[in-house]
């Protein structure tokens, strides 16, 4: 039996929090419990059990329920009042965990909870802050999950440059105080360590095999459609990885790229007209000069306005520019 309080019946200090949001899997989140207690049986150290029900229409509650009878398990049930989807569930799993590393996974049986204990060596050993699971030989469909979940790797990998084999993986483990600065929001779970490599170097971030099982119950709560929010989440990626702390600089590139082309065709124009005599009044050219001109005079006034809304929001939440991982002194001791 796992040990996770002391016989003076303090709280011990939790060294895992292992987080799984759940949406509609009756059938799965028994022997989910099962095999993540049996998984983590000779781990050794104090360990917790986090199940976020995300608005579950079905059993899957009740039956999680169920669970906490065991006193051999440390189990926090978080019940969402609805379903707000997976990243909202896994940033409520987050918050509730108190563990120095946190690690996450999927309740449908897909990830391998035996694959944890070697994801916690193994990032205490590499000293990393992310260590995410690669699903090297993926138990999944080809042509709507495979195929997708290829191009959407590369895609990221390539803007973001955060190069990994599998960015979908829901089974990673993290630094809690690295994670706790990442906030999720809309459907960014599967950006995570694009979103953690805002607040670490990208060589803290690292991947290792991990089993993949094929789904035993259920359906999949994903479809192709999913393409398509991963282009438009990855434009937000993007734009927050590189503009958050001075957006100006992004509207402000677009609208003097534009107010440059319309200055060219302007005075082409004006070439025509007081050189050649030539009559422009009809001309396309003229409309997209002038519509290039607003659109820079607009792109440009809208970079002021979100420097100034950053510097305001900065201001009023007091937060410096950087973060301190740690301090050393001369006696060679860190804080």
């Amino acid at each position: 039996m796992q040990a996770n309080r002391a016989e003076t019946g303090t709280e011990t200090a939790i060294e895992l929090s292992v987080v799984v949001p759940i949406y509609n899997e009756e059938e799965s989140v028994g022997p989910l419990v099962q095999r993540i207690r049996d998984a983590m049986a000779n781990f050794g150290r104090p360990w917790e059990l986090i199940l976020v029900d995300d608005g579950s229409t079905d059993a899957t509650l009740l039956n999680a329920r169920k669970a906490l009878s065991d006193s051999s398990l440390r189990l926090k049930i978080v019940e969402l009042q609805r379903n707000f989807g997976q990243t909202a569930a896994m940033q409520a799993g987050i918050d509730t965990a108190v563990g120095r590393l946190i690690a996450t996974l999927d309740g449908d049986l897909q990830n391998d909870p035996k694959d944890i204990p070697a994801m916690v060596a193994a990032i205490e050993e590499r000293e990393l802050d992310l260590l995410v699971g690669w699903r090297k030989n993926r138990q999944d469909g080809l042509l709507l999950r495979k195929i997708p979940s290829w191009c959407a790797n590369y895609l990221i990998g390539k803007i973001t440059g955060v190069k990994l084999h599998d960015y979908g993986c829901s089974l990673k483990v993290y630094q809690a105080s690295i994670i706790k600065q990442v906030k999720l929001m809309g459907e960014m779970h599967r950006f995570i360590p694009a979103w953690v490599a805002g607040v670490v170097p990208s060589s803290r971030i690292g991947e290792m095999p991990v089993t993949h099982h094929a789904r035993q119950h259920g359906t999949s709560k994903y479809g192709i459609s999913r393409t398509f929010r991963v282009i438009l989440d990855l434009l937000s990626v993007l734009f927050f990885m590189r503009y958050k702390a001075r957006p100006g600089h992004f509207f402000g590139s677009i609208g003097l790229a534009a107010g440059g082309i319309s200055a060219l065709i302007l005075f082409y124009l004006f070439i025509e007209k007081f050189i050649f005599g030539n009559d422009i009044g009809g001309r396309p050219l003229l409309i997209v000069g002038v519509m290039l001109f607003l659109s820079s005079v607009q792109l440009i006034t809208t970079g002021i306005l979100a420097e100034m809304m950053a510097r305001l929001y900065s201001g009023e939440n007091d937060t410096p520019p950087y973060i301190v991982r740690k301090v050393f002194d001369t006696d060679g001791t860190g804080a």
